[in-house]
Formats: C-alpha cells, sequence, structure tokens
C-alpha cells in the first residue's frame, strides 16, 4: 500500500512521510493503516498552513501509541478446562486529558484492530471539545454462548492485569462490541476489589443503580441521528418524511432507529450478520427490540412475526433504496459497489454509527457525488460524550434526569457538527465533513502536543 496510490492527491511532503513510516513500522495491521490514511489524506492544507506542525514530526508522534500494553487472561470454563486468551490496551495519545476509549470483546480483535480504534478514538474525543486522551482494549475472547459465570471469571481475569494501567486520570475505559452492562459491572467490581478504592470515574458505562448515565445506552445510536439531522437542517432538508436504513441490529442501530422515528422518519430496514429484513410501512420498534434485545434472536424472527416484512439472507443490506443511510454494523461493511448503489438509488445523507464502517473507496464515491457524509469521529462521537458526562456525574457524586443527560448529548452533537463545518469552511471546502472533522480533530490535538513540549 503506498499512499500516492491510495489517495490519489497531491499532499505535502510531511503526509507522505508520516504514511510511509506507519506502514512501514505496521506491516501487518492493515485496519490501522486504513484509519491513519483516513485521517492524513485531508491534513496536508494544515500542514502547508501551519509548518510547525511538520517541523516538530506531530504526524508522526500521534502515529505511534504512548503505550501499547499486551496480556495474557488465562480463565477456566464450567467443565474445568483452562482456556488463555489475550488482551489488549493501546493507550494512544493524552495530550487532552486521560485515555478514554471501550474495550471490545470479539474474536476478531487484535493488535491492528485495536491500534485503528484507538486512534480514530483520538480525534473524536477532541471533536466533543472535552478534556479527554483517545484509548482503546479489549480481548480476542467471544462472550457468545459463555455463561454468565464463565463470563464473570473471563472479566475479572482480564481486570486483574489491566487494572494496574487504568484510573480516573489516567486511561478510563468503556464499553464496545462484546461488553455491555453486564461486563462493566464485573470489570468494575474487579477493579474495585483489587484497588481498594470507590473510584467511579475509571470506568464508564455503568449501571444506573451504581454511578451510570442516564441515555449512556442511547447515546451513540441518538448522536448519529441528531449528527445527521444537523447536517440535513443545513442543507434545507430534515429527516422527518425521509426513508431510512440502518445496518445493524445491536445497541447503536437500534437507538438510531427509535431516535429517527421520533424525528419523523420512516426507517425500512435493519440486518445482522445472516440477512437482512425489510419492512415497507415502518420498523416496528418494540417488536424489534423484544426480539434482538430480550430474546437475542437472528433479525429473521421480525420477518415471522411481522406481516409485510421480509427477511432476505446474505446479500446487502445497501440494495434497499433510501434517502438516508446508516451504517452501524462494523468496519469496512460499506463498500465501493454498496456506495455506487446507493448514489444510484437517490440516498441523500450517510452517517457513519460503527467505527470506521465504510471503506476508502465507498467514501470516495459519496464524496464525489456531494452526498452528505457524516464520518464515525464525528457522527457517533455521542457514545463517548455520554461517557464524559457520566465522569462529571460521577465527580458531582449526582445523577441527572433523562431529559437534562439527552439534552447535554443533543447540545454536544450539534457542537461537534459545527467544528466540522467551520473546519471545512475555513479550509476551502465548505460541506466536506470528512476533512472538516479530521482537520478540526487534529488541530485541537496538535497544538495541545506542541505546547506540552517534545514527550
Amino acid at each position: 500500500m503506498s499512499f500516492a496510490d491510495e489517495a490519489g492527491r497531491d499532499h505535502h511532503p510531511g503526509v507522505r512521510s508520516a504514511f510511509e513510516h506507519v506502514v512501514r513500522r505496521n506491516p501487518d495491521e492493515p485496519e490501522f493503516q486504513q484509519a491513519v490514511l483516513e485521517v492524513l489524506d485531508d491534513l496536508s492544507p494544515a500542514l502547508t498552513r501551519h509548518p510547525e506542525y511538520a517541523n516538530q514530526r506531530i504526524l508522526e508522534r500521534l502515529c505511534e501509541p504512548e503505550r501499547q500494553v499486551i496480556f495474557r487472561v488465562p480463565w477456566r470454563d464450567d467443565q474445568g478446562n483452562v482456556h488463555v486468551n489475550r488482551g489488549f490496551r493501546v493507550e494512544f495519545n493524552s495530550a487532552l486529558g486521560p485515555y478514554k476509549g471501550g474495550l471490545r470483546f470479539h474474536p476478531s480483535v487484535n493488535l491492528g484492530v485495536i491500534k485503528f480504534l484507538g486512534f480514530e478514538q483520538i480525534f473524536k474525543n477532541a471533536l466533543t471539545g472535552m478534556n479527554i486522551g483517545g484509548g482503546k482494549g479489549g480481548s480476542d475472547f467471544d462472550p457468545k454462548g459463555r455463561s454468565e459465570a464463565e463470563i464473570e471469571r473471563f472479566c475479572q481475569s482480564f481486570m486483574t492485569e489491566l487494572h494496574r494501567h487504568l484510573g480516573e486520570h489516567t486511561d478510563v475505559p468503556a464499553g464496545d462490541i462484546g461488553v455491555g452492562g453486564r461486563e462493566i459491572g464485573y470489570l468494575f467490581g474487579q477493579y474495585r476489589r483489587l484497588a481498594n478504592r470507590w473510584e467511579a470515574g475509571v470506568i464508564t458505562g455503568k449501571g444506573l443503580e451504581w454511578g451510570g448515565s442516564r441515555v449512556r445506552t442511547e447515546a451513540t445510536g441518538y448522536g448519529s441521528v441528531l449528527f445527521t439531522q444537523r447536517m440535513l437542517e443545513r442543507s434545507g432538508r430534515g429527516l422527518h418524511g425521509q426513508r431510512v436504513v440502518v445496518s445493524g441490529s445491536g445497541n447503536v442501530a437500534i437507538y438510531s432507529v427509535e431516535k429517527a422515528q421520533q424525528l419523523g422518519a420512516t426507517v425500512v430496514a435493519v440486518s445482522d450478520s445472516g440477512g437482512y429484513v425489510v419492512d415497507d410501512k415502518g420498523l416496528d420498534l418494540d417488536l424489534l427490540k423484544q426480539i434482538k434485545e430480550v430474546e437475542r434472536s437472528r433479525i429473521s424472527v421480525y420477518a415471522d412475526r411481522r406481516e409485510g416484512a421480509h427477511y432476505v439472507e446474505g446479500g446487502s443490506i445497501w440494495d434497499v433504496p433510501c434517502d438516508v443511510a446508516l451504517p452501524s454494523a462494523t468496519q469496512n461493511e460499506l463498500d465501493e459497489d454498496a456506495a455506487r448503489t446507493l448514489v444510484r438509488n437517490g440516498v441523500v445523507a450517510v452517517a457513519e454509527g460503527a467505527n470506521m464502517p465504510t471503506t476508502p473507496e465507498a467514501v470516495r464515491v459519496l464524496r464525489e457525488a456531494k452526498v452528505l457524509f457524516g464520518p464515525g469521529k464525528a457522527a457517533n462521537a455521542g457514545g463517548v460524550a455520554t461517557s464524559v458526562l457520566e465522569m462529571r456525574q460521577n465527580a458531582r457524586r449526582t445523577s441527572w434526569s433523562f431529559e437534562h443527560a439527552e439534552s447535554e448529548l443533543a447540545e454536544t452533537m450539534a457542537d461537534i457538527h459545527d467544528r466540522c463545518e467551520e473546519a471545512a469552511e475555513r479550509y476551502g471546502c465548505p460541506g466536506d465533513y470528512v476533512l472538516g472533522a479530521n482537520v478540526a480533530g487534529f488541530e485541537r490535538v496538535a497544538g495541545a502536543m506542541l505546547s506540552q513540549g517534545l514527550i
């Protein structure tokens, strides 16, 4: 992979050199290289305007994590068999504040995936305007099919090693794929036991009864829709009356559906790893929640119970015509062919609810077609923003109402949108939210790094 081949544009020598440095030092980490490329592709104007960024090698420093922790996680299953998984925590950048980012438990987790997520988190967190750095962690452990006791034992073993690297002023993890409220509870309990402190601010996504924040469950999905609504409003539209497709059917997807419906949209399709369901009348949200959150069944069950809905095994959910597309499942799910199909079918806006769900080729297609595109570091920042609101409440020993927490989330998402919009206009690319998000996040982190010296 070369920068010229992938980007196809003229770039500042410092940008090109930084990317070549990343490829050379991280040769077997395609997801991380992709995440770096996606950011660096837009930073040449910033380096031209601010030569000190290149002179002080800010890009090279940004692309090298401050700390990478890899450790073994031994645990025993219900039959007494011993298993050994691998745990990760990449503490990427703390120029703006303590490392902040989720933990992912999934078989696909490896160092490259965690670095891609952590690198993305630096800029996402910077865009919130809050004082938090970027990090990410997880394990190749698969919680699916495991008993409650097995998950508890794994989480306790995982935290036994990780706890020494955490702290509310150092590193504050949260949940991600495979790590929900149950796992957060076990992780926090083990941290409390080992540290001998009730340090509520050391982890977010906690239960409401013991320090959690209202709206945290809904935050990422709600936030991506609120960002989309603001993009559409700026172009003289809104979500009301729009036909929406949401990929996935997990937490982010479900609450994207909920908020889109609240704003008057008709959400017609969701998916899981087996296929997708189409309901042209508009999805029955209560039925969707019952199937996915309570029964934990496949999305195909929805079509069995909902008259007029139909299920498509395999295939691409992006074949379903829509005005607004919200990729909310996993990385690289929306490729170039899918993007061309969306454009051909008249899509107006795309916003990433997941982390890097759109391939670079697909992003290029959407940008060239002038489709409103909200990159994940901006559009799905609602989760981490609400995590910081949880930290604030913990620091004050207080709890906010749902309405107050949602109002704070809406204000934060509006601010993130406006930062992206302003940066894009300042660099002569009005409406380009990808460039705006990358430049706005980068400038905030780079400024802090310059101020704090060569560390």
